[in-house]
This record gives C-alpha cells, sequence and structure tokens, in this order.
C-alpha cells in the first residue's frame, strides 16, 4: 500500500482529517509519569495513541522534540513510530534539506531507518535537495509553502514580478508532482492563502495544514478553503490543545475529549 492509499484508507475508515502532533514535551506532560516511568516520552504518546487512534488519519512527529532528550529521545521516537497502528499514516516533521548528496541521507533516514510515511522538508536549496525525497515514490514529502507563524511574511510574501514567493512555491510543488507524492505545508493561520494555494495545486496533492488550536486558525476556513472538491487531501493537526488538554492521571481522557471535539468541528464543515 502506497502514502495515498494508506491515507485514503484511514480518512474514511475513522472519517477523519485531523492529525495528531505528537510534540510531545518532557517539560509539560504529567510529573507522576516524568517520576515514574524509563521512558516517559514514550510512555505519554503510548497513552494518547490508545486514545485516540479512532479520531485521527495521522500523527505527526515533530523530531526536536525527541532529538533533544538524545538517546533516550530518539528511542522514544522510534518506540513510537513502531507503536502507531499501521494503517494510521505517520508524518516524521523536520523540516530538512540540504545538497543533494546530503539530502539523499536524510531521505534515507528517514523513510528507510526511521519507516515515516511522509516527511516535512524545506525547498529553499531548489529541485536537487527536493528529488532525493521525491525519489521515494511510496511516499509522501510535504514540502514547506506557507507556514503558520507570524514571521513568515519576512520572506514568503516578498513578491518576484508582482508574485508572491509562496506562490512561486506552490507552482512549484505543482510542477515537481511528477510521481504524485508531493505535499505542501500551509499554516491554518492565513485562510487566503490557504485558499489561493489549493487552487494552485489542484485536486490531488495533500496539504498539511498546522495553526488551528493554540495558533488561532479558523476550523470552517480551513475545512473550505483547504480541502479539495471530495472535502479531502487535507491533514488538520493539532499539538498542544490535544496532548496537553489535562495533567492528572485522567490525562489521555482529556486529550480524547478535545481530539474528538476538533473532528466532530471539522466534519461540520466538510
Amino acid at each position: 500500500m502506497n502514502w495515498r492509499e494508506k491515507l485514503a484508507t484511514v480518512t474514511s475508515q475513522n472519517n477523519s482529517l485531523l492529525c495528531v502532533g505528537l510534540d510531545t514535551d518532557l517539560l509539560k506532560i504529567p510529573k507522576f509519569l516524568v517520576e515514574t516511568s524509563k521512558n516517559p516520552l514514550f510512555d505519554f504518546n503510548k497513552t494518547i495513541i490508545d486514545a485516540t487512534k479512532d479520531l485521527v488519519c495521522a500523527y505527526k512527529l515533530n523530531m526536536a522534540f525527541y532529538e533533544i532528550g538524545g538517546a533516550n529521545g530518539i528511542e522514544a521516537l522510534v518506540k513510537t513510530i513502531q507503536y502507531v497502528p499501521h494503517d494510521i499514516f505517520v508524518i516524521l516533521d523536520g523540516k530538512r534539506n540540504d545538497i543533494g548528496n546530503t539530502a539523499q541521507r536524510y531521505a534515507s533516514a528517514l523513510f528507510e531507518t526511521l519507516q515515516a510515511d511522509a516527511v516535512t522538508i524545506n525547498p529553499y536549496l531548489g529541485k536537487d535537495g527536493i528529488i532525493p525525497f521525491l525519489n521515494y515514490k511510496d511516499k509522501c514529502s510535504f514540502i514547506l509553502c506557507r507556514t503558520s507563524n507570524p514571521s513568515a511574511v519576512d520572506f514568503q510574501d516578498l513578491r518576484v514580478s508582482s508574485t508572491p514567493v509562496y506562490q512561486i512555491v506552490a507552482r512549484k510543488i505543482h510542477e515537481w508532482n511528477t510521481n504524485n507524492n508531493c505535499g505542501a505545508v500551509v499554516g491554518a493561520t492565513y485562510p487566503e492563502e490557504l485558499k489561493t494555494i489549493r487552487t494552485i495545486l489542484g485536486e490531488d496533492i495533500p496539504i498539511l495544514i498546522p495553526g488551528v488550536g493554540k495558533q488561532g486558525g479558523d476550523v470552517e476556513k480551513t475545512v473550505r478553503n483547504g480541502t479539495n472538491l471530495k472535502k479531502e487531501m487535507a491533514l488538520i493537526n493539532s499539538s498542544r490543545e490535544i496532548l496537553f488538554a489535562g495533567h492528572q492521571q485522567d490525562f489521555a481522557e482529556q486529550s480524547r475529549k478535545k481530539a474528538e471535539s476538533l473532528r466532530n468541528e471539522i466534519n461540520k464543515y466538510r
């Protein structure tokens, strides 16, 4: 099963466009877990996955939260990926890229060693830094296009012959999609830009959309502007609002409530 079949199957099975971001911060998980567990990052993730696996289409692991923990953090990353049910899409969010030879090593590490279904990559180096990822035809590469942070405007709004850079990147993503395995990262905090990018990308390129929840992205506008005509091909990510909904023994139950509420709100506009 390639990435597209896997994503379509789980989206239908769980009736969900919700992606839960496992940005697991050791400073924010329940204290009792930190005090009693040998690997609290993994044990926290395991519990969150058990509580939400029927509500999501994907889990996205931001690699910084694991790399900071050294060997224990990497162990938690690997064990978490292995623990996610095989029918659920796994995205490794490292925003990697470099010149072609190094990009090949990044691609191999993420797709072969760590066995991700998809990754996030940075297009700044151009096509030769992208191709090593796209050569993995059964995997998906989400290319940064319009990010959710406030200072995205510093570069992404700059105009080249009157066209904003983010639109040029969107056109390149469409152009590079010869293996049908490109995706785009577009923040929910820029709904009009999201609408424009969806038009440029067309119907078949998925958009990973961070920025709802703590960052304040509007769910209705995100669904209407980010999905295709079938109201699919969007992975709407929420991390902190779901992960850290509770801090007591019932933290997983509180996370499930938040995830279910957001999944249902997303579906209300599909």
